[in-house]
């Protein structure tokens, strides 16, 4: 299979992301659709976390040192013993842009991947490079939709308009 399509998505979110976080006011980035779920600025720390901890350094060690488990990670954790809410919601913005940008140089610099290495997860099974590659791009695309979601929300609750005539969402 080639991969350069993927790599060529992940390259494109990279702006999607950009256009869609950027230049957002306090109310915005903070505001929450509901209790227990993110807002733009828990989004983006999270997009900030996986990206440089799971995505990337999963598929590092996968194709680098075959079998061997990479770290552990805890995203659901994260959000507040790295206390999200707490960061600057500009600043995460412009690190999660640099970390993909340092994900796609380092993707572009590979050469011969062995997409099919693979570690045993205890819980999972085998994951592999080819695993790891296309649900980073599934992650992109789930959290592109939350972002559009929170977005949604917000328009709603701040025109006071029924947002029906635009469409089911």
């Amino acid at each position: 299979m080639d991969y350069s399509p993927i790599v060529d998505s992940l390259e494109q979110n990279r702006e999607v992301f950009k256009n869609l976080l950027e230049n957002q006011n306090r109310d915005s980035y903070l505001y929450r659709p509901t209790p227990g779920h993110w807002c733009l600025l828990e989004i983006v720390c999270h997009l900030c976390d996986e990206e440089r901890e799971d995505f990337r350094q999963r598929l590092r060690t996968t194709l680098g040192s075959p079998g061997e488990t990479p770290p552990p990670i805890d995203p659901a954790n994260w959000v507040k013993d790295r206390k999200y809410l707490e960061q600057d919601y500009a600043a995460k913005v412009q690190e999660f842009l640099k970390e993909r940008e340092a994900s796609i140089k380092w993707l572009r610099s590979l050469e011969n991947p062995q997409w099919a290495n693979s570690y045993k997860h205890v819980q999972l099974g085998d994951l592999s490079a080819h695993h790891f590659i296309s649900n980073w791009l599934a992650h992109d695309y789930l959290h592109i939709r939350q972002i559009n979601r929170v977005k949604f929300n917000l328009l709603k609750v701040m025109t006071g308009e029924s947002l029906k005539y635009a469409g089911d969402w």
